[in-house]
């Protein structure tokens, strides 16, 4: 799907129900054409109203693109005679809480994990206990199974974002995000008696 910048201008014929209602028949006969023409309509203004609740635009393309990905596979039961901006921005919303909610999870997982400290050479204890804590979150990172850790590695290590490994691994950005929550509850688990200040 295309994509538009917070600054896009967007159709004059936003606001045309009876060119809605027409498209929205023809999308729910699978009329690929007929859902291009809503996506091209309303994806710059759904997007500006997404960002403006996510703040990261990132997250407000994720959020757009699988708002329209829902209308398209429940396409049989969308009602012409209903505003179809009013459901998207429904959809979108329940979307952007999700969204919300998970990355306060993946914040609170980030923060429970140990970050090895830097070279203490004026402290060899802290130094090896540091080293050995690398050398444990390495192997634990290691036995994570092979796409959540190809999916960590290239969230965490690489710093890509969520959207650009869901492109690079032909899934969804909610698999990403699945496999990411997935590792880090692993590696915390592997690394328990470190986080109890063992």
């Amino acid at each position: 799907m295309a994509q538009y910048s917070a600054g896009a201008r967007f159709p004059p014929t936003v606001n045309d129900p009876h060119t809605d209602a027409r498209l929205l028949e023809r999308v729910k006969e699978s009329d690929r054409e007929a859902f291009r023409l809503l996506f091209e309509k309303y994806q710059p203004l759904l997007f500006r109203h997404v960002l403006f609740q996510t703040r990261e635009s990132d997250s407000a393309h994720d959020v757009v693109q699988e708002t329209f990905i829902r209308v398209w596979d429940h396409r049989r039961t969308l009602d012409p005679r209903l505003s179809f901006l009013a459901y998207l921005t429904r959809i979108s919303g329940n979307l952007v809480k999700d969204d919300l909610r998970r990355r306060k999870r993946h914040e609170k997982l980030d923060a429970e994990l140990p970050v090895p400290g830097p070279s203490g050479a004026e402290d060899p204890l802290r130094y090896l206990e540091a080293t050995m804590l690398e050398e444990n979150l390495s192997s634990a990172i290691g036995r994570l199974p092979g796409k959540c850790r190809t999916v960590f590695v290239l969230s965490r290590i690489d710093g890509r974002p969520n959207r650009e490994i869901a492109g690079m691994l032909g899934i969804s950005v909610r698999t990403v995000e699945h496999q990411i929550n997935h590792a880090l509850k692993l590696i915390r688990r592997r690394l328990a008696r470190y986080l109890r200040g063992s």
